[in-house]
């Protein structure tokens, strides 16, 4: 097949797929976050079996689940009794919002009278606004149902999976290959998850001390927001930043103690992002920093939030499957950072190096 046909060809698929995944969204994305949760788990369960002495793996495994679900549980607890406190300090949130939208009236030159917040909220429908916040907690609470459902499914079904493919691809080389690919795949989500979360927790508590120290409000909710947003790559540190330095303004009438919230928290995220998450990822991410941002992109556009959550492992997934046919290999080079999509595999290994 000649190359413009097979390039029409790998677009036309490329299409087709993205637009399945974007249709089929709402069965799909509560299933790829419960194998994320599934894959936390049962690597904390190995974790705990191989590093913890007297530790059975029929023991491992339930408290690897409630250590993950309590921890998932005691962030969603601190999340909703924080938002309702902030509720309560609306009114001096109220004020300041107000002062602010005058300066930046007066700033940018803009003439006529500077609205305020209760002018601009007698335009908003109380009914309205209601009913969709209203759909918007049922819509969690449903996608959380589905989660555990597809998590409690997940560990039986995992338990039976290499029995299927002993079925599919007997037991010779084809068989040895798919293991090696399932084992890379597996081993490169655990090893991303459990780096993820190590770093997340440092800048965290770092974030959350400072915070407490500078006197921002509410500076437990932030810290957390700032946990789930570093699981999104790149994007997910500056949007922290931004976001902890916007309520700093809104709460602090000196622009000192707004640049000492802005350096404080992204001071953090700089040295842990750049100096010691990286020693940590080592080959978990293997991927470049422009295809990380456009898989940023794709997976949001087409799996909103969650898939900016799973934008990176979905993508180390698809390279690490690409990588392992000889026609779509070429592919998960260029996804790549240092060009060897599959670091792991040995026989691979030795065939790059005698091309190099």
């Amino acid at each position: 097949m000649e190359w413009s046909a097979r390039s029409a060809l790998w677009i036309i698929a490329t299409g087709v797929v993205a637009a399945i995944l974007y249709l089929l969204r709402e069965a799909l994305t509560p299933f790829a976050l419960a194998l994320i949760l599934w894959l936390a788990i049962d690597g904390l369960a190995e974790a705990l079996d191989k590093r913890i002495p007297f530790t059975p793996r029929w023991l491992a495994l339930p408290i690897a689940l409630v250590l993950v679900l309590g921890m998932v549980t005691l962030i969603g607890w601190v999340v909703v009794t924080n938002i309702g406190a902030m509720t309560g300090d609306f009114a001096a949130y109220e004020v300041r919002l107000d002062q602010l939208i005058a300066q930046a009236y007066g700033a940018l030159g803009i003439p006529g009278r500077p609205p305020t917040l209760a002018v601009l909220a007698a335009h908003v429908d109380p009914a309205r606004l209601a009913g969709d916040l209203a759909s918007g907690l049922r819509n969690v609470a449903s996608e959380a149902g589905f989660i555990l459902i597809y998590l409690a499914f997940l560990f039986p079904a995992a338990a039976v999976m290499p029995r299927k493919f002993d079925f599919i691809f007997g037991r010779g080389e084809a068989r040895t290959a798919a293991r090696d690919v399932m084992h890379r795949i597996r081993e490169s989500m655990e090893r991303y998850l459990w780096v993820q979360t190590i770093v997340s927790l440092m800048i965290t508590g770092l974030t959350y001390v400072t915070l407490m120290v500078l006197g921002l409000q509410n500076a437990l909710f932030w810290a957390f927001l700032i946990f789930f947003l570093n699981y999104i790559p790149t994007i997910g540190s500056v949007v922290g930043v931004v976001l902890t330095t916007l309520v700093a303004l809104v709460q602090f009438s000196s622009l000192a103690q707004v640049a000492g919230v802005f350096f404080g928290v992204g001071v953090w995220q700089f040295l842990i992002g750049n100096f010691i998450q990286p020693r940590m990822t080592s080959e978990s991410l293997n991927l470049s920093a422009v295809v990380m941002l456009l898989a940023l992109s794709i997976w949001g556009a087409i799996w909103g939030l969650a898939g900016a959550f799973l934008a990176a492992p979905l993508t180390v997934m698809l390279m690490i499957v690409l990588a392992q046919f000889p026609g779509t290999r070429w592919i998960a080079i260029l996804l790549s950072s240092d060009g060897r999509p599959t670091p792991h595999s040995a026989h691979l290994n030795k065939s790059e190096a005698g091309s190099d």
